[in-house]
């Protein structure tokens, strides 16, 4: 995640303050030069870093604590506020009939978030289309219509013409059916003055309602030039930071919304067309200090079951709740569970074990995790359908014939049938609790929190 490096630092700063009912001014100075550091390393500009740390320096020596609230919650809150205040609220993309145009620098990721953006739209209930103006970049054309089509959503351009305006007319006209439209420009190394005309051109063609700025996450401080370029041109209503996937600081990000005086309107969080989220300030920043993100979470959940749903019309995920839970069923969870996306994204927005935890783990670990999932696939595979309904009919000569059909070991049949069996006591655990018990356990996820253990108090984070 963006920032990152913030959010690591800052737990093990505040771990510090564990026990503590004051907190003096030496804890202050140390949280943060924390922040100062790791924000200067992420290519935050500099007046920006200041302020923030001023404000939190203040605060945090001003501000009595709350009856009851520990030195390291107060801290904590105090920064929570301030990141949020930082980062600011998510730019207004409303579920209507619009047009958006895409701007930014040749690979800072427009082509691609593009079709994200389509297939967020999509899930939205909305008909999106992208259209495709780049006339500049070989190679384009067909990398917004292969994109488009991962996301199964119209697409318009034309690889044999050369005037973006007019393919720009041309595509508003072929996709007037839609309800979102999708202007994505030509980039250019650098900011020359062809590549500002000629989206200054193309946005007086469209008309668009919201112009987005699209980021690469790794941008440094020249994100500060190129959005105050932009802006001028066209007028920069959000931004989009794309590629926070890898080892982005996105620091460059924060910068150009402030020079824009503009908000984040998506994230792109991976490399496939569904890798996308709408930006959320509190969940964003929850995230960040280890406290997990419910609300993304539950999205994830929700769309993850519904496609699962939609391409195995005969199962029903709360026949898990009424009856027996098989293998069929697990394989099932499982591939809901693959469709959320990366396992350690996931596992970030689960209150208590994102953040610190999180931070604990290699990523062979996760790596390995993922290889397990797609091992137990193919064991399944291997399977009867009878065992797949009747697990426990499955015995020594059973495991080597599955072992041998799937080419594992019988350990690796062992171990699968093991989860099995520690999936099914969990569900059975879910099967006989009321709603007033699942409200409390939902209750004390939150009140969990991250590394700090007692954050129930800390009012909505996500």
């Amino acid at each position: 995640m963006v920032l990152d490096d913030l959010g690591s630092s800052l737990r093990s700063t505040l771990d510090d303050l564990r026990g503590k009912s004051r907190i003096s001014e030496e804890d202050v100075d140390e949280v943060v030069t924390q922040i100062q550091r790791s924000l200067l390393q992420a290519d935050v500009d500099t007046g920006l870093v200041m302020d923030l740390s001023d404000a939190i320096r203040e605060r945090a020596l001003d501000e009595e604590p709350p009856a009851g609230t520990t030195a390291r919650d107060h801290v904590l809150r105090i920064v929570y506020e301030e990141l949020v205040d930082l980062v600011g609220e998510s730019t207004e993309v409303p579920l209507e009939e619009q047009t958006i145009l895409l701007a930014g620098l040749q690979g800072s990721g427009k082509t691609t978030t593009a079709a994200k953006m389509a297939w967020w739209f999509s899930k939205k209930g909305l008909r999106p289309a992208v259209i495709q103006t780049d006339t500049f970049r070989p190679g384009a054309y067909d990398q917004g219509k292969e994109m488009a089509e991962r996301a199964e959503v119209d697409f318009y351009g034309d690889p044999d013409a050369d005037d973006p305006v007019q393919i720009a007319r041309d595509g508003m006209e072929a996709t007037a059916e839609a309800d979102v439209r999708i202007v994505d420009t030509a980039g250019r190394h650098a900011l020359e003055e062809g590549l500002i005309g000629e989206i200054e051109a193309i946005a007086a063609a469209v008309e668009p309602d919201r112009n987005l700025l699209v980021l690469d996450a790794a941008i440094g401080q020249g994100a500060k030039e190129q959005a105050q370029r932009f802006d001028e041109a066209i007028g920069i209503d959000g931004v989009a930071i794309a590629k926070l996937d890898g080892t982005a600081k996105g620091g460059g990000a924060l910068t150009a919304v402030n020079e824009t005086d503009s908000t984040i309107a998506f994230l792109g969080t991976g490399e496939t067309v569904k890798d996308i989220e709408r930006f959320e300030p509190s969940g964003f920043i929850s995230r960040l200090l280890g406290m997990g993100d419910l609300k993304q979470l539950t999205e994830r959940v929700e769309r993850a079951m519904e496609e699962t749903e939609a391409e195995e019309e005969d199962w029903d995920p709360e026949d898990m709740l009424e009856g027996d839970f098989t293998l069929k069923d697990m394989r099932h969870q499982m591939q809901a569970l693959d469709r959320m996306g990366p396992l350690s994204q996931v596992l970030d927005m689960v209150p208590g074990l994102g953040g610190g935890m999180m931070d604990q783990l290699p990523d062979e670990a996760m790596d390995m995790t993922q290889e397990r999932m797609r091992t137990f696939e193919v064991i399944m595979d291997s399977m009867t359908e009878d065992e797949l309904e009747n697990p426990r009919s499955i015995g020594a000569s059973r495991m080597k014939r599955i072992a041998a059909g799937s080419g594992t070991d019988v350990d690796d049949v062992r171990e699968l049938l093991e989860q099995y069996r520690m999936m099914e006591r969990a569900l059975k655990q879910f099967q006989g609790m009321g709603d007033a018990d699942m409200e409390r356990m939902m209750k004390q996820m939150q009140g969990g929190g991250g590394p700090g253990g007692d954050l129930g108090d800390m009012g909505p984070l996500g």
